[in-house]
């Protein structure tokens, strides 16, 4: 079996003597165990359903027991196929999600903040190490610019599905009149290169700047200029970071932050997917929206490009935005 092959490997004195081709292989064990475990699942759950249907016939079980299975064995059996869906090679890194609100001041701050926290509690239902790398607080509410970490299995390949602008339809608590206001912002997602990809970047080509992190983190954080913000002249990519109170290591997750933006700007140059990038690039305003979030006068989330759509609003913007990342890589 390839796995054990494999495994046996991992037990050779020598075996991180080469510290990148040895996570390369552990990794590659993960992913088939994965698969393994998942078809086996699967199947399981294939071999309970015919015997319920055999104590169906002689009258022991309910039918309700029966769908209920039958259910199960389906959602297995799609998560299988996504995980076919998720075969690129960047899909299995983990993922920078970035967030900027519209035109429209408060309301699309507020707006913005809401998606983030979206996407915290989506990362947290999934199992991910979520660390918010950058965030920049609106006037009055909401946030001008957020910027967040994803460390998990598949991180990219699944939030790769909320490239591009999301809109939002509300009665603002900002205004005083209470009336409807329509709200935009929009979502860039990009994976994180890991160790095993060498990106080369010339120091000279570089342009640091340091400033105070703004926000909540105590008092040190607001006197010291821990935050940095990077310049990459020939890509003209722009990173800043204020995760942590030191500046070292602020500097080192910005060269991790910028390798990652040219890894993923030449991977779309190879893999064609021109679509997706203009889909996360697009002008943040009326009819470039990929997702409505419907609050007044009805309530729904419906995806422009999947159509797939459900009325619980609140569970969306809780974190419960599987079904649509699903629809999508399914599609």
């Amino acid at each position: 079996m390839e796995i054990e092959e494999e495994e046996l490997k991992t037990q050779d004195p020598n075996f991180w003597n080469n510290p990148k081709k040895a996570e390369l292989l552990l990794k590659k064990i993960k992913d088939k165990k994965r698969w393994i475990n998942s078809w086996n699942t699967a199947n399981e759950s294939n071999e309970e359903l015919e015997i319920l249907f055999e104590f169906f016939d002689i009258g022991e079980i309910e039918e309700s027991e029966i769908e209920q299975k039958y259910i199960e064995v389906i959602n297995k059996i799609e998560d299988l196929e996504l995980l076919n869906m998720l075969g690129a090679e960047s899909d299995k890194l983990n993922a920078m999600l970035q967030i900027n609100p519209g035109a429209g001041g408060t309301e699309s701050q507020d707006w913005a903040q809401m998606l983030m926290r979206m996407y915290i509690r989506y990362g947290e239902r999934k199992g991910y190490k979520v660390n918010v790398i950058e965030e920049q607080d609106g006037e009055t509410a909401g946030i001008k610019s957020a910027t967040i970490e994803f460390i998990g299995d598949n991180a990219f390949g699944f939030l790769k599905a909320e490239n591009g602008v999301h809109r939002l339809v509300r009665i603002s608590p900002f205004d005083s009149a209470s009336r409807r206001h329509t709200s935009f912002a929009s979502v860039y997602v990009y994976p994180i290169v890991d160790d095993s990809i060498e990106i080369i970047i010339n120091p000279a080509d570089l342009d640091w700047d340091t400033f105070r992190a703004g926000g909540p983190g105590g008092q040190h954080v607001n006197k010291t200029e821990s935050a940095v913000r990077l310049r990459h002249e020939p890509s003209g990519f722009v990173v800043e970071c204020q995760e942590t109170r030191s500046q070292h290591k602020n500097r080192e997750k910005a060269i991790k932050m910028l390798k990652s933006k040219l890894y993923e700007n030449e991977l779309r140059k190879k893999q064609e997917e021109s679509q997706q990038v203009e889909d996360g690039k697009m002008k943040i305003e009326w009819g470039s929206q990929i997702r409505s979030y419907v609050m007044h006068p009805y309530k729904q989330v419906k995806d422009a490009r999947t159509k797939y759509e459900t009325s619980n609003v609140q569970a969306v913007l809780d974190g419960d935005i599987d079904n649509f990342i699903k629809a999508f890589l399914m599609q």
